[in-house]
């Protein structure tokens, strides 16, 4: 896998496809205005748009890179990087439209000994979200288990909390929701040092299966919710990202 593959040639702006063209008039709204992770680790890619350096005055905390993962044996610190992104979310499926509270997930990446592209998780934090014409209903996304940077591919489930459902009741229990995210536009760069980039991307291909494990009102869940829904759905961020080598990151404990 190549870090080119996020930005192959027709995964241009939501606008330009006829399959989106056909969804619901918000949510192409809500894309236009979102901007999307699409694979982290393409977005240093050359021809990029650079920005002034606005946010270049502070350097970035610390703390941002508490969650980089220990690297492989055997693989060159100076040449592995820790990347951490922040993104705003917007998702559609089904009944509903909800812009999520931020997400952070941090991941490394570097070549392997044996010349090979490497990738390691860290981790993943979300806070819950109402979700809007349902009293007492919050969703909360949760990492799936499976991502693949490179690509920009990654796995979601969705916790569903509140008075209705019963306690575990998730969509994507089972089996997690697989997104694979399209470049909607260029890269930005905001600053050089520290280094600061937004990015955009999007799906619109993945299916959301039904919640699991809601007790006596799982059937009037999927139902208010429209679920299953197999096609018609949307999935955007607005999004920052940045990195730091691992020869300059503080020491991080084995796990």
């Amino acid at each position: 896998m190549t870090k080119s593959t996020a930005a192959e040639a027709g995964s241009g702006p939501v606008g330009r496809s006829a399959f989106v063209r056909r969804v619901s008039a918000r949510r192409a709204a809500a894309l236009a205005g979102a901007a999307v992770l699409a694979g982290t680790a393409a977005v240093c890619a050359p021809g990029v748009a650079v920005a002034v350096d606005r946010a270049a005055a502070s350097a970035v905390p610390a703390t941002v890179f508490r969650d980089c993962p220990p690297l492989p044996d055997g693989v060159d610190p100076a040449r592995w990087r820790c990347e951490v992104h922040t993104a705003a979310p917007v998702l559609a499926f089904g009944k509903v439209t909800v812009r999520l509270a931020p997400i952070t997930m941090t991941h490394a990446e570097g070549p392997l000994p044996d010349g090979g592209d490497g990738q390691v998780w860290g981790a993943m934090h979300s806070t819950p979200t109402a979700v809007p014409g349902v009293r007492g209903l919050a969703i909360q996304p949760e990492y799936g288990g499976r991502s693949d940077f490179y690509t920009g591919t990654f796995s979601l489930r969705f916790r569903l909390l509140g008075r209705l459902p019963a306690p575990g009741c998730t969509i994507g229990a089972t089996a997690p929701v697989d997104f694979r995210l399209k470049r909607s536009g260029p890269s930005t760069w905001i600053s050089q040092d520290p280094p600061l980039i937004e990015f955009s991307a999007y799906d619109d291909t993945f299916t959301a299966p039904a919640a699991e494990h809601c007790g006596p009102l799982t059937r009037h869940l999927d139902r208010r919710l429209g679920l299953p829904a197999d096609g018609g759905n949307l999935m955007t961020y607005d999004a920052s990202y940045t990195f730091r080598t691992y020869d300059r990151l503080p020491r991080i404990p084995a796990r």
